[in-house]
């Protein structure tokens, strides 16, 4: 049975499964529990393009709990630190196909081909038993959509679904929340979080949204956010009993001193399948910040709930989990738990990464393929005019990819830490620009345009969210 964390699936609670390799290799894999789009540019840009993480002249893209709370949270790090001391013992590597384009063949399987990234990425939840390895998604799929579930909402970014299958939608320029409820069509006013600073043609304001891996007890909505000064991750409790636009609680800090700019602020948050809170965030045009394991910019960080660094993190004290990203605004994890990110690139190429623990991803040393030790290359990469990518989900065996410039829907079929074949895309330029989509179940795709944020072009209905049936 899946169930949904964050933007993705996850299958049972974790469970080791043997892995067998195509070059008599084995190991053990963990089956766990939009464009201005920010750009830099330099030499020899592209002038004309302006999309986020790209500009013209600058070229830039976007890329109080209780002490039982408290005690149960702690039990949780203490079991995800257990989990990854034994993937570190039993995990091993297998080898891959090299990244795909998105204009590639299906790829050919050589000796030649890069190095891939090991069967198992990310820490392992607890527990469980050994169940087979998911089978390859078909090379090519489908996706309509079936209905329209809201409109006229202003620069939706962040979404997420409760049990009930209403959404939560963040407004990225005005910082306010509102409950969307599919069924009846209704918009209801939720509540503003306080000191969300947006300015006009920027991508800072209100943008991830997660729910607490409790949140059918503590009723806790997180929010990934900028301000005047910087962009931070603050919880708050949602009571949907009192009145409309008064259903927020004051907000409560976890982590501040994230980076904040006009540009490449990141934004994406999610709970992983070891209950610990991911975020992507954005060099903010500072490139070197990437680099800088001093900084929480260009970074993808991995904290306990409370917006403390894990035991198990690759650096103790550490809250990051992978550097050398540009700006990242898609997390999902994959059926077997490993953790998936779209990147937005400079002028060139956009990607997919696996992302593994401690691995550097190369911005801005490099761009896309580059088969440059010790950079992590992305499973596939899209030119950034088909892309722009923002969020991702997982479903049916894949990952799907909202893009901005590109306005369609990416389908990347995955074989383990593969793309199983050339990625597929959907709807192009029929919606306008894609922001995020989620996973309502493994069939089902709730799917935002993006159209109001200043660079698209926006109908009578912008912004819509989208129902897409998905195989």
């Amino acid at each position: 049975m899946l169930r949904r964390l964050g933007h993705g699936l996850v299958g049972p609670a974790g469970r080791w499964v043997a892995v067998f390799c195509g070059r008599g290799g084995w190991g053990c894999a963990w089956v766990g529990p939009g464009k201005w789009h920010d750009r830099r540019g330099g030499p020899g840009r592209r002038g004309a393009d302006l999309d986020e993480g790209r500009t013209v002249g600058t070229g830039r893209r976007e890329r109080t709990q209780s002490g039982a709370r408290g005690q149960a949270r702690a039990r949780r790090v203490v079991r995800a630190a257990a989990g990854a001391a034994v993937a570190a013992v039993l995990a091993a590597g297998c080898s891959d196909g090299p990244p795909l384009r998105a204009d590639s063949p299906t790829p050919s399987h050589t000796s030649g081909a890069p190095a891939a990234p090991p069967a198992t990425t990310g820490p392992a939840s607890p527990g469980g038993t050994p169940s087979a390895a998911a089978s390859a998604a078909p090379a090519t799929g489908t996706a309509k959509v079936d209905a329209t579930v809201a409109s006229k909402l202003d620069s939706p970014w962040g979404m997420v679904q409760l049990a009930d299958g209403t959404l939560l939608v963040g407004s990225r320029d005005t910082g306010r929340i509102v409950l969307v409820d599919p069924q009846k069509g209704t918009t209801t006013p939720v509540g503003t979080v306080p000191g969300v600073a947006h300015t006009q043609g920027g991508e800072a304001g209100l943008l991830g949204l997660a729910l607490s891996p409790d949140f059918g007890t503590d009723h806790l909505l997180y929010a990934y956010f900028s301000t005047d000064s910087d962009n931070r991750i603050a919880r708050m409790l949602y009571d949907p009993t009192r009145s409309p636009g008064d259903r927020l609680g004051a907000p409560d800090t976890i982590l501040r001193g994230i980076p904040t700019g006009a540009l490449h602020n990141g934004g994406r948050i999610a709970f992983g399948p070891d209950g610990m809170l991911y975020a992507g965030t954005g060099e903010t045009g500072n490139r070197g910040l990437a680099q800088d394991m001093s900084s929480l910019g260009g970074k993808i960080l991995r904290m306990t709930p409370d917006g403390q660094a894990p035991p198990d993190n690759p650096t103790p004290g550490s809250l990051v989990y992978s550097p050398g990203h540009r700006n990242v605004q898609g997390l999902a994890w994959d059926g077997q738990g490993r953790l998936w990110a779209s990147e937005f690139g400079q002028d060139t190429w956009d990607e997919l990464n696996l992302i593994e623990p401690g691995k550097n991803y190369g911005w801005p040393v490099v761009e896309g393929v580059a088969h440059r030790a010790p950079y992590v290359d992305p499973v596939v990469q899209w030119h950034t005019d088909e892309a722009s990518p923002s969020g991702i989900a997982y479903a049916a065996g894949c990952i799907w990819m909202a893009s901005l410039k590109g306005e369609r829907l990416w389908r990347i079929p995955l074989d383990g830490t593969k793309a199983a074949a050339a990625p597929q895309a959907f709807f192009p330029k029929t919606y306008g620009r894609l922001r995020t989509v989620i996973a309502a179940d493994d069939h089902t795709l709730l799917l935002t345009t993006s159209n109001t944020d200043g660079r698209g072009t926006p109908t009578s209905q912008d912004d819509r969210i989208l129902r897409v049936t998905v195989t």
